[in-house]
C-alpha cells in the first residue's frame, strides 16, 4: 500500500524550525518552489496496493534519488546517513528532526517497482516546463554521445565462443526473471559475441582511443541550441553506434518539446549518407562534420582522374569517362543504396589513358547513392558558412553539457548495474541539469525583469515632473526652459 507522508512540526523538538533554518536563497528552496515532486504519486499509484504496510511516501523517494545526483553523494547508504545531519535535506524532504530516515534499501526497491517510465516522466516534465519558460527554441538541435563506464571491472569479462556467451546470456535473464526484476530488452544486436562481462551482462566491452578495453554504455543526448536544455536522451550498449541514433534523437526533441528541429547539428560521426538523406527529406538543414567527403579524398590516388573528370547523365543515370566511353548502371548495392557503374574489361584494357584511370586489374567503377541530389545539398550545407559556425558552437553547447554532467552529477560512471537502471541514471542526470538551467534563467529574467521595471518608473517619474513644471505660472513658460 502506498504511503502519503504529511510534513508537520513537531510540538516538543528543543524548538527548532527547519524553516528558519534553511536559509531564504538556499538551492533546495528555490527547487521546491519551482518542481512538483508530487506528480509521482500519480504515476506510480499503480505499482501499490490498498492495504498492508504503507511505504515510503513516493515524493520522498524520488526527492532522495534526485538529492543522490544533485550533489553527486558516493552512495545511497551515505546519502542515508548524512540525511539524519542536514538540515537543509530534512527540510527539502519534509521530515523534522526526530523523524526516522528509511533504509537505503528502499530506493533500489522504488526502482525495481517503478520501472524506467516513472523517471523518463520526470525528465520529460523538466524539458516541458523549460520550453514554457521560453528556454528552448526547438529550431536548432546539437546531438553528441558519450561513453558511460559500466560498474563493473575489467576482471568480470569472459572470453569465449558465441555459442557459449549466448548460453550464458540466457542464464543470467533466466536468474533476473526469477528475482522480479526488470530485464533487459532484446533490442539491440549483439556487436562483440565473443566476451561476456559476468558482472553486468548488459554492458559490452568496448575501446575508446588507445585506452584499454572495458564494459560500457552509451549514452546519446539531443541539446537545444537556445540555453543548452537537454531535450533527449538515449541509453544503449556500448557497442551501438552513435550515428544509429540520429533520427531518434530528433523524433524524441519534437514529441517532447512540440517543435520539429530545422537545423541538426553533429560532428563527423553522424556524417553518413543515410543520416544526411533522411534529414533533408525531412526538410532539415544538416550541419554534420563530412565523414564522407573525408573518405573519398582517401580514395583519391595521384595521378588517378578524380570522380569529379567523370560526367554524370541523369536522363539515362549514366555516366561518361574521361575517354569519352559510356559507364552504365551494374547494379544498385542492397545496405549502401548506390549504383555501380562500369565498363566492359576489353574496353577499359585497350584505353589510351587506363594508366591515368585505374590501377585495377578490371575497370575503373564508379558509385552513386540513388539519391545523390539530396547527398550533394545536405554536404554543402555541412561546408558552408553556417555550418562551420554550428560545428564551432557545437564544441560549447555539447562538450559542456557533459562537462557540467561529469564534475557535478557523475556521469562518466554507472552506479548501478543492467541497461534499465543505466537509463534511469541518465534521465536523473538530465532532469537535474535542466532544473538548474531552469532556475539559473528564471533568475536572469527576473534580474533582467526588475531593471526595465526601474527605468519605466524613472521614465514615469521624470514624465510626472515634467508635467508638473509645465502647468506652473511663471513670467516664462516650461517649453521655453527646455527649449
Amino acid at each position: 500500500m502506498m504511503g502519503i507522508h504529511s510534513p508537520q512540526k513537531e510540538l516538543f523538538s528543543y524548538h527548532i524550525d527547519l524553516d528558519q533554518r534553511v536559509r531564504a536563497d538556499h538551492p533546495l528552496r528555490r527547487i521546491a518552489a519551482a518542481i512538483d515532486f508530487s506528480f509521482i504519486r500519480n504515476e506510480v499509484a499503480d505499482c501499490y496496493g490498498y492495504n498492508g504496510n504503507e511505504s515510503v511516501d513516493p515524493v520522498i523517494l524520488l526527492k532522495l534519488m534526485f538529492l543522490l545526483f544533485y550533489d553527486d553523494i558516493a552512495s545511497e547508504r551515505e546519502l542515508m546517513a548524512i540525511s539524519a545531519e542536514r538540515l537543509d535535506y530534512l527540510w527539502f524532504l519534509g521530515y523534522g528532526l526526530d523523524d526516522k530516515i528509511p533504509d537505503h534499501s528502499v530506493l533500489s526497491k522504488a526502482r525495481a517497482r517503478w520501472g524506467q517510465e516513472a523517471f523518463e516522466g520526470f525528465f520529460i516534465r523538466t524539458v516541458a516546463q523549460c520550453v514554457a519558460a521560453g528556454l528552448v527554441d526547438g529550431k536548432k538541435l546539437h546531438v553528441d554521445s558519450s561513453l558511460i563506464a559500466a560498474h563493473a571491472s575489467r576482471d568480470s569479462v569472459v572470453k569465449s565462443s558465441p555459442e557459449l556467451i549466448a548460453a550464458l546470456k540466457a542464464a543470467y535473464q533466466a536468474q533476473e526473471s526469477k528475482l522480479a526484476e526488470a530485464s533487459t530488452a532484446a533490442a539491440y544486436p549483439a556487436v562483440n559475441d565473443r566476451m561476456l562481462s559476468t558482472t553486468d551482462p548488459d554492458a559490452p566491452v568496448v575501446r575508446k582511443n588507445n585506452e584499454p578495453s572495458r564494459p560500457a554504455y552509451h549514452h546519446h543526448r539531443g541539446v537545444d541550441d537556445a540555453h543548452g536544455v537537454i531535450t533527449a536522451v538515449e541509453t544503449t550498449p556500448g557497442t551501438i553506434a552513435e550515428n544509429k541514433k540520429l533520427l531518434d534523437l530528433l523524433e524524441q526533441h519534437e514529441s517532447h518539446t512540440g517543435r520539429a528541429a530545422q537545423t541538426v547539428v553533429a560532428d563527423s560521426k553522424y556524417g553518413t549518407a543515410e543520416n544526411y538523406v533522411a534529414c533533408q527529406q525531412q526538410g532539415m538543414t544538416t550541419h554534420l562534420g563530412d565523414v564522407l567527403g573525408k573518405q573519398n579524398h582517401e580514395r583519391q590516388r595521384a595521378g588517378i582522374f578524380p570522380d569529379s573528370a567523370f560526367i554524370y547523365h541523369e536522363p539515362d543515370n549514366t555516366y561518361t569517362c574521361p575517354a569519352g566511353q559510356v559507364m552504365k548502371p551494374r547494379r544498385l548495392h542492397p545496405w549502401k543504396r548506390t549504383w555501380e557503374y562500369t565498363l566492359p574489361q576489353g574496353v577499359c584494357a585497350g584505353c589510351a589513358l587506363r594508366a591515368q584511370c585505374t590501377r585495377s586489374k578490371t575497370s575503373r567503377t564508379m558509385h552513386r547513392h540513388e539519391h545523390q541530389e539530396l547527398l550533394d545539398r545536405a554536404r554543402t550545407q555541412a561546408h558552408s558558412g553556417a555550418g562551420r559556425a554550428d560545428q564551432r558552437r557545437r564544441q560549447t553547447v555539447m562538450e559542456g553539457s557533459f562537462a557540467d554532467a561529469t564534475n557535478n552529477h557523475g556521469f562518466k560512471h554507472s552506479r548501478w548495474r543492467r541497461l534499465w537502471r543505466q537509463q534511469i541514471q541518465d534521465w536523473l542526470i538530465a532532469a537535474i541539469q535542466n532544473i538548474r538551467l531552469l532556475l539559473s534563467r528564471a533568475g536572469k529574467n527576473r534580474s533582467a525583469g526588475a531593471a526595465a521595471l526601474k527605468v519605466l518608473r524613472l521614465e514615469q517619474s521624470f514624465t510626472s515632473w515634467l508635467d508638473f513644471l509645465c502647468s506652473q505660472p511663471c513670467g516664462r513658460s516650461a517649453e521655453h526652459e527646455f527649449s
